[in-house]
């Protein structure tokens, strides 16, 4: 039974990998995400179904476009196969009739693409990020969850709050943006996610890898990068460990 949900959820993790490939073109450049159906971003030519099937049709066509030859970046091979693991991985850690399962898959779907876009453009769409704080809150709603509704209403109200303070305060001493918009609705929405203490690791661990990538490829003090990107990928490595669970191991803050 296991194995059949395991090829089940493969099936579908990879068809949404595939959609989530078009959100992270379209989305940045303001495209209807519906019209036109899939095609090439050089040639426009329209890529049939038999060419669309996600990781086979890229491995096969050597990730190259059929009919111009144009590169087809890594990244819709990656986004295809991480899905996929990721929905197993929840699987594995919830079972898959649990709220909870739910409640981190919907997470996750949300923040993939908010991963790669934002690495690649270092925008978060509101599209992706609004969506996440109602979501949030209905499910700490409902019967059966790790975070009640109280503690999901504060723990994303103080965050909400704390952020745009610091926004408002590194404007004034600095004279220019230090954190995004984007940034804070995300943050308020994965803390409607966690509750209040997953907080903290949350965002010392995606500061942590931020500064690593910062100081390693980066090392330049009048540049900037994605912190979105290291937001998404620690919420979702936090749900896959556990979540609020893993709290209770860790030393508070």
């Amino acid at each position: 039974m296991i194995a059949i949900i395991i090829i089940l959820l493969a099936v579908l993790g990879t068809a949404l990998g595939s959609f989530f490939n078009v959100l992270i073109y379209r989305l940045p450049r303001k495209e209807s995400i519906i019209f036109p159906l899939s095609h090439c971003g050089e040639c426009g030519k329209a890529i049939p179904p038999y060419l669309n099937i996600p990781i086979i049709s890229y491995i096969m066509l050597g990730g190259k476009c059929k009919y111009c030859q144009a590169r087809i970046h890594w990244h819709h091979l990656l986004v295809e196969i991480i899905t996929p693991l990721i929905l197993i991985g929840l699987f594995l850690q919830y079972g898959l009739f649990s709220l909870l399962f739910l409640k981190y898959a919907v997470m996750a779907m949300f923040l993939i693409p908010i991963f790669f876009i934002d690495a690649f453009h270092q925008i978060i769409p509101h599209k992706l990020s609004l969506p996440l704080i109602p979501l949030g809150l209905l499910f700490a709603f409902l019967p059966g969850g790790d975070v009640g509704i109280i503690e999901a209403l504060v723990s994303a109200g103080i965050i909400f709050a704390f952020l745009v303070f610091l926004a408002y305060a590194y404007r004034l001493a600095k004279k220019a943006d230090g954190i995004g918009g984007g940034d804070i609705w995300l943050l308020t929405a994965i803390a409607g996610f966690f509750g209040l203490l997953s907080m903290p690791y949350v965002v010392l661990m995606a500061a942590l890898l931020g500064i690593i990538y910062f100081l390693i490829f980066v090392r330049d003090k009048s540049k900037g990068f994605a912190f979105g990107t290291f937001i998404a990928f620690t919420a979702v490595s936090w749900a896959l460990l556990g979540a609020v669970k893993l709290v209770e191991k860790l030393p508070f803050l």
